[in-house]
């Protein structure tokens, strides 16, 4: 076993400041988008060339815990995308690897092909396949579960609590022939229960947005990044998060058969 397939130890549970993790959604045309999560390919490239000029790398965010338990994170970031849009595999994905970058993709696995119609106000935006899956895998991206249906976990009832954790895992693993590490809850919303769901899932870590207080390895914050977030925006946004107080909770101990191109 390679140091990089070994799970953190003990002796990284030294409080340490946040590790930072940007959250994007939609890459593509971002005019007509009520809810301000679309980027342009253009704006991303910029956003990805700001970040590689500052001595950082975007990185999946499992690559990012393990490094943050040895204390080694400080040059990386941690890069995910939410909902699974297909946008990713056409417009995202060349644009991580020509800027030496990974990053983690929540995908919903009840909704294969798909499209958003949990979004009200739209606009539709084809979700990822199967296929589009294994091939975004294969080129380093880790993958993530976003749930089965993009339901708010807190409003569920046991048995579609269940669903939404262990099942997707289960479809996930049948995908990528691995069971994935990390949930996202959507919306952002979650509660203890849910993120007893989520750790009896069997899952290493679980991504809000902002929980306040709950924050932990089954509620790690993040940082939205708009199409609007050019360099000095990108500042501030970092100082905000250097401003977070300090973690408490021990490193997670992602399981070494959990492995990625990117390590």
């Amino acid at each position: 076993m390679t140091d990089e397939q070994r799970p953190p130890h003990a002796e990284g549970t030294a409080r340490r400041a946040w590790p930072w993790i940007w959250m994007y959604h939609a890459v593509g045309d971002p005019t007509d988008d009520p809810y301000g999560i679309t980027v342009a390919p253009e704006r991303l490239d910029r956003q990805l060339r700001t970040l590689r000029a500052r001595g950082l790398r975007g990185v999946s965010v499992t690559t990012l815990l393990r490094a943050h338990a040895r204390g080694r994170a400080a040059g990386l970031v941690g890069l995910t995308f939410d909902d699974g849009y297909a946008d990713f595999v056409r417009s995202a994905l060349p644009l991580l690897r020509r800027h030496g970058c990974t990053a983690t993709l929540f995908v919903l696995p009840g909704r294969l092909g798909g499209a958003n119609d949990w979004d009200p106000k739209g606009p539709r935006r084809p979700l990822v396949t199967a296929g589009q899956i294994r091939a975004a895998a294969a080129q380093g991206t880790e993958i993530g579960s976003h749930g089965l249906f993009h339901r708010d976990l807190t409003a569920l009832t046991d048995a579609q609590l269940r669903d939404e954790t262990v099942r997707s895992r289960d479809l996930l693993r049948e995908i990528t022939g691995r069971a994935p590490a990390g949930f996202c809850y959507p919306y952002g919303t979650t509660d203890r229960r849910a993120a007893d769901a989520v750790r009896d899932a069997g899952y290493a870590y679980a991504c809000a947005i902002a929980p306040g207080p709950a924050a932990g390895p089954y509620a790690l914050p993040r940082t939205h990044i708009s199409h609007a977030d050019r360099r000095a925006r990108l500042a501030v946004k970092y100082l905000r998060h250097r401003m977070r107080p300090a973690p408490g909770f021990a490193p997670v101990a992602v399981p070494p058969a959990v492995q990625e191109a990117s390590l």
